[in-house]
């Protein structure tokens, strides 16, 4: 065998082996469409956690404030449990054709039943 004839066998193996790497770098596992995959996974959970940041922020900033603020303990009772201070007259206005799936809040409790 002459060199020229070595060399186009090497050449022809190489470019078996290079054909070869190709395939499984686009299709095989671990290839380019896992990783595409992968990124858009780590793009959503990103974007999930961001929303969920946002949140935790909310709700900290709330649980700051009914700790150390009174008035968010006073508006969180009127608006979840219908408070009415001693003195206060409760008004309840319902718009016509609206429907109300709460109860309303409780009568105000008079001086002389407590």
């Amino acid at each position: 065998m002459s060199n020229a004839a070595l060399l186009r066998w090497v050449g022809l193996v190489l470019v078996v082996i290079l054909i070869a790497l190709q395939l499984k770098l686009w299709v095989g596992g671990g290839g380019m469409a896992e990783v595409d995959s992968l990124r858009v996974s780590v793009k959503k959970q990103t974007d999930e956690n961001a929303g969920l940041q946002k949140r935790n922020e909310a709700l900290a900033a709330d649980v700051e404030d009914l700790k150390h603020g009174e008035q968010a303990t006073e508006a969180r009772a009127r608006q979840e449990l219908g408070l009415i201070k001693p003195g206060e007259t409760f008004y309840q206005v319902v718009e016509p054709g609206a429907a109300t799936s709460a109860p309303p809040p409780p009568p105000p409790v008079t001086a002389g039943g407590q």
